[in-house]
This record gives structure tokens, C-alpha cells and sequence, in this order.
């Protein structure tokens, strides 16, 4: 028998409305005209206590191509606190809705399908990855779909992402769900496993490789906690690193061959300028880290990559630290854009910078793979009820979160489900 088989479609009497509580099951592929969502409006843009309100919308049209879902959970990400501060970017700037749904991972249950949809059908539960394109264009056919023109993230550069009762989105982001998981596990795990998953292995030729080392900042969170569990599958050694003492099992526990604390050391931020005093002083204190990383990988074994995403506070460490031709990746910057380095031991020590963004189909694919198979672990913190969405993101913003992933319930009525025919007895 299949890891996931897919079970038949649940059969239970609804009636049919126009709008429905959350928590409350429509009948089976029969989709309201309203449906309750989170939304963000330009004018509310702030912190998320303030730019996230519930209100009660349109429920989505769907086109040939496209699927509505019903969402069981929803994953919170940095996505979420971007679009409700509106940086670094307003997302009514990209997509020119009058107003904003965020949330850029799901699970749930395919509600309707567009007249072109061909492989997946009413009832199919699935997880969705971020990524959209048009599908028409050079690198959509034959190159790399995270290159073209009309990529976008759903839930940023879209405004009808999951923080609602239906989401709508491209069939080509649906993906089966590890039916071992609860529905908040699922939603939990996709957009930063499988940014890592790029980040780690999409960057002919420097895909990590077995026996070589990554250092990995933020160790404990979403993205950092999957770029130690996928070093481990690949048989790389990941050298985690924390900036509380209280992370370091968690750490630990994912894999990682040994934890460093940054705030044992004095060097983060912008660097000063070069030979100045300061500078001798930063280099110092640089090079006290990069001793810190030989004390796990052994003497003068330097790492082969940097799993970056702080961005200001660290890159400048990044680049130093990386050896001779290796490669810093780095695909956000939650301390800051400003990143500076010191360009000399760039060009002659033939170092690689690589920007990473999401990942394409086949690379999302590959990660939800590992994930069915059972090879990774959704590092699940924290779940919080639908009241509360904005509260998980005023955490995440705060930097208060436990270490992991968090999620969010939309139409599971509890934790803890695994099945719609769970959420049908638990809804009773």
C-alpha cells in the first residue's frame, strides 16, 4: 500500500448558504457566495495587531486553470508581517486589489477545479506551495519558472492567499498532503522547507554534497530548522547557530553536528569601514567566530556554504567566514537590506553570492517527497486558533516565537485532525 493513499471523498448532509461560521463544512464542492477572511487594507498598513481585521468578502471566481481550496490551517511566515507593514514592499502596489489576504502556506481540501485542471479533482487534500507564473513565457518551458518574468508569491504579490475560508490559486501549486500529519502540521511546512531545499541544492554546482559543511543562521526557526534536517538527509554537516542559550537542544535535536551562540561574539551589523579601527576591531572579533566554527569542523576547515537570510546583521561575517570558493546564499533580510562586506577576500578568495527566492515546482515537489516519506519533521511550535492570527504574526515580528514553525486553524475546528471525516465528527 502507498505511504498516502488517497481516500475516497467523506459523504455528511450540510445545507447550503450563503456565507458559513468558521469551523462550519459547506457540502462537499459546494462553494458560498461570502466566505470570512483576514484582510489588510493600504490604508491600515502597520504592525499586524492593527493591519490584520476580519471581514466578510467575495468568495473567489476561478479560471480555467485555477483551483479553490478550502483551507483546514494555514502556516504563519515573514510574508505576513511584510504585507501588514507593507515593506519592504506594498503588495497593493503589485497586484492592485483594494485589499490584502496574506498567508503563503496552507492545507486543505481542492473545492473546485477550472475546465483545464486535469490532475486533481474535488476532495483531493492538499498542501500548496507559493509560487506562480504565467506558464507561457522562455523560462516557464525548458528553464526555470523562479526566473520568469511573471513569477509572484502567492499570499505577498497576490492578495488571495490562505488567511481566508477559500484561497484561490494556480493548479500548478497543489501538491499532495502527508496524510500522517494533522492538517496544522501540513500547512505548517512548505514555504520554508522548500526555500531551503532550493537554497541547499538548487545552485549548479555548488548543491551541498555529502561530508561538506553549511553554517546556517537562525538555526531554530522555520527555515533554519529544515536546512538542518535536509544537510543531514543529504550527509553534510550543519553548523547551527542560535542567539539564545535556550535553543540549543531544540538545535541540536534537528541534527545539527554543533551550535554556536552569536551573542558571544561582537560583530554583527553593517561593517565599518575598511582598515579603520573599528574594522581591526570587527575583524577581530570575526575571525573569534570563524574559530568558533573550526572547533566543530576541525582546524582551518572552513564552510563549504552560508545558509543566509538575517542579512544585514550577519553577511558581512558570512562572507568572511565562507572558504576559498564557496558559496553564501541568501534569500531574505529580516535584520536588514543593507548588506556590506569586505569585497577583497571576495574576489581573491573567488567566493560565490547567490541569491535564492522560493523554489520552482520540481524543487518543491522533491522537498514535499521527503516530507511524505517521513524523512523530515515539520517542526511544529506552535498552533494558534483563527482569533489569533494576527497575534502569531505580532510574535513572529517580535522575534518571541518558539523555535520552529507556527500555524494557524481555519476550518479544522481543533487540533489534532488528520481526516475530514476528524473535523466532521469533531464539529458535531
Amino acid at each position: 500500500m502507498a505511504l498516502d493513499q488517497q481516500t475516497g471523498i467523506a459523504h455528511y448532509d450540510a445545507p447550503e448558504k450563503d456565507l458559513y461560521e468558521i469551523g462550519e463544512m459547506p457540502p462537499m464542492g459546494y462553494v458560498p457566495k461570502k466566505m470570512y477572511a483576514w484582510a489588510i487594507r493600504r490604508e491600515r498598513h502597520g504592525e499586524p495587531d492593527t493591519s490584520f481585521k476580519v471581514e466578510v468578502v467575495d468568495t473567489w471566481e476561478i479560471d480555467s486553470h485555477e483551483v479553490l481550496v478550502l483551507v483546514m490551517a494555514a502556516g504563519v511566515n515573514y510574508n505576513g508581517v511584510w504585507a501588514g507593514l507593507g515593506k519592504p514592499i506594498s503588495p497593493f502596489d503589485v497586484h492592485k486589489q483594494d485589499y490584502h489576504i496574506a498567508g503563503s502556506d496552507a492545507s486543505g481540501i481542492v473545492w473546485k477545479v477550472g475546465s483545464a485542471v486535469k490532475n486533481w479533482k474535488v476532495g483531493d487534500e492538499v498542501v500548496i506551495h507559493c509560487n506562480q507564473d504565467d506558464g507561457d513565457d522562455e523560462e516557464c518551458n525548458g528553464g526555470d519558472p523562479m526566473f520568469s518574468p511573471t513569477q509572484r508569491i502567492w499570499g505577498y504579490e497576490t492578495g488571495d492567499g490562505s488567511f481566508a475560508q477559500f484561497t484561490k490559486v494556480q493548479a500548478q501549486q497543489l501538491m499532495p498532503r502527508p496524510k500522517h500529519l494533522t492538517w496544522e502540521e501540513s500547512a505548517c511546512y512548505t514555504l520554508t522547507l522548500a526555500t531551503a531545499y532550493r537554497m541547499l541544492f538548487g545552485h549548479h554546482p555548488h548543491e551541498l554534497k555529502p561530508g561538506q559543511n553549511v553554517l546556517v543562521w537562525g538555526a531554530s526557526g522555520g527555515l533554519g530548522s529544515y536546512a538542518i534536517q535536509l544537510a543531514n538527509t543529504a550527509g553534510a554537516n550543519a553548523i547551527g547557530v542560535i542567539s539564545d542559550e535556550s535553543k540549543r537542544q531544540f538545535v541540536l535535536d534537528q541534527g545539527a553536528k554543533g551550535v554556536i551562540n552569536r551573542k558571544d561574539f561582537n560583530c554583527w551589523g553593517q561593517l565599518p569601514t575598511v582598515n579603520s579601527p573599528e574594522y581591526n576591531e570587527w575583524l577581530k572579533e570575526a575571525r573569534k567566530f570563524g574559530k568558533a566554527i573550526w572547533e566543530i569542523t576541525g582546524k582551518g576547515v572552513s564552510v563549504d556554504m552560508v545558509f543566509e537570510h538575517p542579512g544585514e546583521a550577519t553577511f558581512p561575517v558570512s562572507t568572511l567566514v565562507v572558504k576559498k570558493g564557496g558559496i553564501v546564499v541568501i534569500c531574505a533580510g529580516t535584520s536588514g537590506f543593507n548588506c556590506t562586506f569586505d569585497v577583497r577576500y571576495m574576489w581573491m578568495h573567488q567566493k560565490r553570492l547567490q541569491g535564492s527566492h522560493f523554489a520552482n515546482l520540481k524543487q518543491a515537489a522533491s522537498a514535499n517527497r521527503l516530507m511524505i516519506e517521513r524523512r523530515l519533521d515539520p517542526c511544529m511550535s506552535e498552533v494558534f486558533p483563527w482569533d489569533e492570527i494576527p497575534e502569531a504574526h505580532m510574535k513572529m515580528l517580535r522575534n518571541e516565537h518558539k523555535p520552529g514553525n507556527m500555524s494557524v486553524l481555519v476550518q479544522a475546528p481543533r487540533t489534532g485532525l488528520r481526516t475530514l471525516e476528524d473535523c466532521l465528527e469533531a464539529g458535531k
